[in-house]
């Protein structure tokens, strides 16, 4: 679910594929010193690599041919009144007739890059290279060419696995991206544009990095250059290895701007396994909305540090609410590997199958608490509505408050107080008149008695769980 209520601020930039052109797809320390009358004592650290760059020729050599060329073609179904239509200027605008013109179909075609897992022709891509292709050619870097077949695509991870017909083909090797570290240099080869085996490189930024509205996957954050046309392609290590895909960028002119994000091979090859197993790819559910824990949440709910992830919203029947979890809860561990953001939470749940046994260490009223939950997921079931008494209350939050009448409640699918108006500490916040409070310092208020309670017993900052439409989320609001 798009967290739509009050987003922290973020890059004011446009995410972009960058895999396509003309329309396919979406575009240490040194080691202890040895004592003099002693045996030599291990190394504290591994020792720091060296300041040169790597030989990148060599890489480029030796796995440059595994790195493939993909065209597409074929047909994508658009409404008349489309924005990149360009036939949209001969019709013309019809007022309220946007959506409701016959959906036509139009030629589309496009470029990307891949790399040959296995010498029989297994290739891997990026899901979006080829969506709503009906050809797909790989060319080879001996100008051979094959006729590939999509075996499967997972739009969720942007994987996708192809086979072309042919025998004793190069092939890369993978890397353990456990092992990659921030700093270390990477290189990038592809066809940016359609200039094929193109190679650039850099190092790498970031690791575990959550991109908006796109939290399943922990990318490898670059600043290797990837332009249009290399997504798809390898990102190898200084070793030569395969550590991930390259997949994003962000950017304000639709070329490289020095952020690149490439998929984790590891969950590359997890995508791949299901698809070559069984034709398609089942992604573990646990269901739940997250968000990320700044300092002013870690203060209101008593946390000692902003790191975890904060649950906004529970589904219904769903592996979540079997477990035990509500909204209001702080994920801080699973099976013993830290949360430190809310995207953390989404990867490993990314890396899961249905039916994983997961051992959450949650964070609730101030004290460490521990749940199991067993993945799977259910659809949602609206909230059942509270009663209907009309009261308004206005305090150090700036908030007049009254209980949902049974139509609102009905509307909303929610329990709590409707948000009459906002001024001060809650307006400053971004706390909007029609937003429905459901929680203070994640305990449900469904009346004015209980958000005085919780207020006479908060700090100098509350956590207000609020719904606007669909979408739920927490806000800090200082009111010390």
């Amino acid at each position: 679910m798009k967290t739509t209520l009050l987003k922290p601020s973020r890059l004011a930039l446009a995410l972009l594929a960058a895999g396509t052109i003309g329309g396919a797809g979406a575009a240490a320390t040194l080691g202890a010193m040895t004592p003099a009358v002693a045996a030599p004592a291990p190394a504290a650290s591994a020792p720091i690599a060296p300041s040169s760059p790597p030989n990148f020729a060599q890489i480029t050599r030796d796995y440059g041919p595994a790195v493939v060329n993909i065209s597409v073609s074929g047909t994508r179904k658009v409404s008349a009144m489309d924005d990149d239509d360009p036939f949209a200027q001969f019709f013309g605008q019809i007022p309220g007739a946007r959506g409701r013109m016959p959906a036509r179909e139009v030629p589309m075609r496009g470029e990307g890059s891949g790399f040959i897992i296995s010498s029989d022709g297994l290739i891997l891509t990026n899901a979006h290279v080829v969506q709503d292709a009906k050809e797909v050619t790989v060319k080879l870097t001996d100008r051979r060419e094959y006729q590939a077949k999509v075996l499967g695509a997972d739009p969720q991870t942007d994987v996708a696995v192809l086979k072309i017909e042919a025998k004793n083909l190069p092939v890369v090797k993978t890397g353990d991206v456990n092992q990659l570290q921030v700093g270390e240099w990477v290189l990038a080869i592809g066809s940016p544009y359609g200039l094929e085996n193109t190679a650039t490189a850099g190092i790498v930024s970031a690791k575990g990095r959550s991109l908006p509205d796109d939290t399943s996957v922990p990318f490898i954050q670059t600043d290797v250059a990837v332009n249009p046309g290399n997504s798809g392609g390898p990102l190898f290590n200084d070793r030569g290895e395969v550590v991930g895909i390259n997949s994003q960028i962000y950017s304000r002119t639709g070329g490289f701007q020095g952020l690149s994000f490439s998929i984790p091979i590891d969950v590359a090859y997890k995508i791949k396994d299901q698809i070559l197993e069984h034709g398609k790819v089942q992604h573990a559910r646990l269901g739940v909305t997250v968000q990320e824990v700044n300092q002013d949440l870690a203060n209101s709910f008593k946390l000692e540090t902003p790191t975890g992830a904060l649950v906004a919203s529970v589904e219904k029947g769903s592996a979540a609410e079997r477990a035990g979890l509500q909204p209001g809860d702080v994920v801080r561990q699973i099976n013993g590997k830290t949360i430190v953001s809310s995207g953390d939470l989404a990867s490993m749940i990314t890396l899961a199958s249905p039916g994983d046994k997961l051992k959450l260490d949650v964070w609730r009223n101030g004290s460490p608490k521990e749940l199991s939950a067993t993945l799977g997921g259910v659809p949602k079931d609206k909230a059942t509505a509270s009663s209907d008494t009309r009261e308004v209350q206005r305090g150090q939050l700036g908030l007049a408050l009254r209980p949902l009448s049974p139509q609102e409640q009905r509307q909303s699918g929610a329990e709590g107080l409707l948000i009459e108006q906002s001024a001060g500490p809650a307006a400053k916040a971004g706390i909007q008149p029609g937003d429905v409070l459901l929680s203070l310092n994640g305990v449900p208020v469904r009346d004015i008695e209980q958000v005085k309670a919780e207020l006479a017993k908060a700090g100098k900052t509350v956590a207000l769980l609020v719904q606007r439409g669909d979408d739920k989320i927490f806000v800090p609001v200082r009111i010390g």
